[in-house]
């Protein structure tokens, strides 16, 4: 049936298009489709098999998503990675393809709040028990680990206090007890820091923050470094050696072990599969487009976010600064050794307190009215400069005990600095500040 002999409504849905057509853009396009049509049945059937590689269906693998894996790999010198909507999501399917119910993770406890709800709450109902370290107490990692410990898990740099990991020391703890490390690498991206080279095994991003850049898109990625040999001890991860249904007899790790990632191959066919946690092509373009610009942006993030922290570090209404490349932090050492193109733009500051919590939060809630340049959003990694205060906002879910272990008091203020001029911040700041006292004699908690 040639296509003017076709009936109005066939003509309608199908006029104009081959599904095989390809087109020259010099953009990567947005491939706005569900789902994709094969070239016969058997071709349907080699794919759902996973014999070959293939578009089947968007919440699995879309080819705009695609390439934003591959240069999100690529930037981090990984193997493979899987793209998915949120940070969250990423982090929740990079551990949940390593620890099972009856299995441990050992984490930092100075993670992003949100993080710390999916870990102590989320992952305790399915039956995997977490353990919080100070992330700067090499022993208290090695106190930690169990024989069903299977991740370590922490921030490379992070969010509110900007505290720097000491990747290698952690990573070689891990690997002493036989587990991969899992870094959260959102707050440096791969320019600032790769964590491959300093030790990770696997890392995932909130592609939301500075890989898009510009608070328009959620996304996140799981990247595999392929530093970690998951077929050293098969009997820890069964998951990856043993025959898995969907490669009908292989086990994942005999059929994508020497030409890809079985441990990504296994998180986008089961739980991005299974739980549909998909990264939407349109998202996955803008990200891309963010990416395009990252080093230009993450270098003047950077030197914007340092000279604010400077300007803010001899202010006589701030108690204290938490940036690490001021030479009072306890993590510069850390961060010249392991970030020397900067620490990013992420990072708190506390007003002096009063030791009342309520008038504490009323003090900050002041200062925070007052900002004008800076902008109070629930977010970081935006071409904005963004205000929040953590512990009624993004680390709101902790307890008393949990914020002070994550050095988070009612009023500590996290800033990420923006694209703005600094001057414009720092006067900005400087005006909130005009009316916040100073305590005679007062510290902050």
């Amino acid at each position: 049936m040639s296509e003017t002999t076709r009936g109005f409504a066939t003509a309608q849905v199908q006029s104009g298009y081959v599904p095989s057509a390809a087109e020259n853009t010099a953009i990567v396009p947005i491939h706005q489709s569900n789902a994709f049509e094969f070239s016969s049945l058997s071709h349907a059937r080699d794919l759902f098999a996973l014999k070959r590689d293939g578009n089947i269906y968007s919440r699995t693998a879309n080819p705009t998503v695609q390439v934003f894996e591959r240069r999100v790999a690529e930037l981090e010198n990984g193997i493979a990675a899987a793209g998915v909507a949120s940070g969250q999501a990423a982090v929740a399917v990079a551990l949940l393809a390593l620890a099972k119910s009856g299995e441990h993770i050992v984490a930092a406890r100075q993670l992003y709040g949100g993080t710390v709800d999916l870990l102590q709450d989320t992952f305790a109902d399915w039956g995997i028990s977490v353990t919080f370290v100070d992330q700067d107490a090499h022993d208290e990692w090695r106190a930690a680990v169990r024989p069903e410990t299977r991740a370590f898990f922490a921030e490379s740099v992070t969010n509110p206090i900007a505290q720097v990991l000491d990747v290698p020391a952690v990573s070689e703890i891990a690997h002493r007890a036989g587990v991969p490390l899992v870094i959260d690498n959102t707050v440096a991206t791969p320019y600032l820091q790769r964590a491959k080279d300093v030790g990770a095994d696997i890392v995932v991003h909130s592609a939301t923050k500075f890989l898009g850049g510009h608070g328009t898109s959620l996304g996140g990625v799981v990247v595999d470094l392929g530093t970690y040999d998951f077929g050293a001890d098969p009997e820890r991860w069964p998951q990856l050696n043993e025959p898995y249904a969907r490669v009908h007899g292989a086990s994942l790790l005999e059929r994508f072990g020497a030409t890809g990632s079985p441990y990504i191959t296994l998180v986008k066919t089961k739980y991005v599969h299974d739980l549909g946690p998909s990264l939407s092509a349109f998202n996955a373009f803008q990200l891309l487009q963010g990416i395009e610009t990252l080093d230009l942006r993450m270098a003047r993030h950077t030197s914007s976010a340092l000279e604010v922290a400077r300007y803010l570090d001899a202010h006589p209404s701030v108690a204290r600064v938490h940036h690490p490349g001021l030479q009072n932090s306890p993590w510069h050492d850390n961060a010249a050794r392991y970030l020397p193109r900067g620490t990013g733009a992420v990072f708190s500051f506390d007003l002096h307190t009063s030791g009342d919590t309520e008038e504490d939060f009323l003090l900050v809630e002041g200062f925070i009215a007052r900002l004008q340049v800076v902008h109070l959003v629930a977010n970081i990694g935006d071409a904005r400069s963004l205000t929040a205060h953590p512990a009624s906002m993004t680390h709101s879910h902790l307890s008393a005990e949990q914020l002070l272990e994550a050095r988070i008091c009612w009023t500590t203020v996290r800033l990420s600095i923006g694209l703005e001029d600094p001057s414009d911040i720092i006067d900005d700041l400087a005006q909130a500040l005009a009316s916040v006292p100073v305590f005679e004699g007062a510290t902050a908690s």
